[in-house]
């Protein structure tokens, strides 16, 4: 006999109030992050790319800080330095999870605010991790290296160690749209003491902060100026290619590069004379601060606010006049990736 026939018949009233309740569930579930469910905190951390040594860094720092603190990070990444779509499909999916705060690093700084003010406005705090959104209020707070004073001690110690030869300069810029890559570009430029458009400035182009564009890109532009004497790179993977570029065509000895990281290999690149000088940043130090700020806010309810200047320091072993600066021993010592 079918068991189903001996079911006691559901009344109107009965279905409507179930109806109406499986109708809410969604309402429910969409207004609250609350995290995993045996209670610890999710924080999503979306970087610019999985294989950038600085984001890698960024990422271990991130997960060793929150599971310390019995919070567990999701990660995601756009697929390639300015994928700004992935960045936003990753931040939609965060937020899906039940995320209490992202911690971003923007591939372009204005190209993601919907999808950041989407997720702030059901109540996740965002905050910007090495790249400042614009406007920088969309987000809550920004830990980040002073971008514009590390191309500023590029451009001195470029300048400085040149030694009175005639600059001519050669520029591997990032990401367009990036604040990174405004910011450092601009203090690059005061640093060096010229302005943009200057003619010391023979070349240019945007390296996407990858090693091999880098590489074609400075491949084609030594074609064009090979009496190149300086070269100005976004990050040290742009800095590696320029040099596979240049010591192919065996003008080390000509050309002066320098960069801004502070990664063990782009060190280890100072060290062996393939770098003049690199400016180091502390990816630790902003994933740890950042993972701070979600946490104490799950607790508290405040929100950081502002930028957080999180160091840089010049890594030389030719130091120059009046420049601050530490070894490549220190440098070692120091160093991430």
């Amino acid at each position: 006999m079918d068991p189903a026939r001996h079911e006691r018949p559901r009344t109107k009233t009965s279905r409507r109030a179930v109806a109406l309740l499986i109708a809410a569930l969604p309402l429910a579930c969409s207004c609250k992050s609350s995290g995993r469910a045996d209670g610890l905190p999710l924080i999503g951390l979306v970087t610019k790319t999985e294989t950038n040594p600085f984001f890698v860094k960024l990422r271990e720092a991130a997960t060793v800080r929150a599971a310390q603190q019995g919070a567990e990070v999701i990660a995601l990444a756009g697929k390639f330095d300015g994928d700004s779509e992935g960045q936003v499909t990753a931040i939609e999916s965060l937020v899906s999870k039940g995320v209490r705060g992202i911690l971003v690093t923007p591939s372009n700084s204005s190209a993601i605010l919907g999808a950041v003010k989407r997720a702030r406005d059901k109540g996740i705090l965002v905050t910007a991790l090495d790249t400042a959104t614009e406007p920088a209020d969309a987000v809550d707070g920004t830990f980040a290296t002073d971008n514009r004073e590390a191309g500023r001690l590029q451009g001195a110690w470029l300048r400085a160690a040149l030694a009175g030869k005639v600059a001519k300069i050669v520029m591997l810029n990032g990401t367009p749209g990036s604040a990174v890559d405004t910011a450092r570009r601009d203090g690059f430029l005061q640093g060096f003491g010229i302005e943009d458009g200057d003619a010391a400035i023979v070349g240019r182009a945007d390296a996407y902060g990858d090693q091999t564009k880098a590489q074609a890109a400075m491949e084609n532009l030594l074609q064009a100026h090979p009496d190149a004497t300086v070269v100005y790179t976004i990050n040290e993977p742009t800095a590696r290619g320029a040099y596979a570029a240049i010591s192919a065509r065996g003008k080390q000895g000509q050309i002066l590069i320098g960069s801004i990281d502070g990664s063990c290999g782009g060190v280890a690149d100072v060290k062996e004379g393939r770098l003049g000088a690199t400016v180091m940043q502390f990816p630790k130090r902003m994933a740890e601060d950042g993972i701070d700020a979600v946490l104490q806010y799950t607790k508290t309810g405040k929100r950081p606010a502002g930028f957080v200047d999180t160091g840089a320091v010049l890594i030389t072993d030719r130091p120059q006049p009046g420049l601050a600066s530490e070894k490549t021993a220190f440098g070692l010592a120091s160093c991430w990736g």
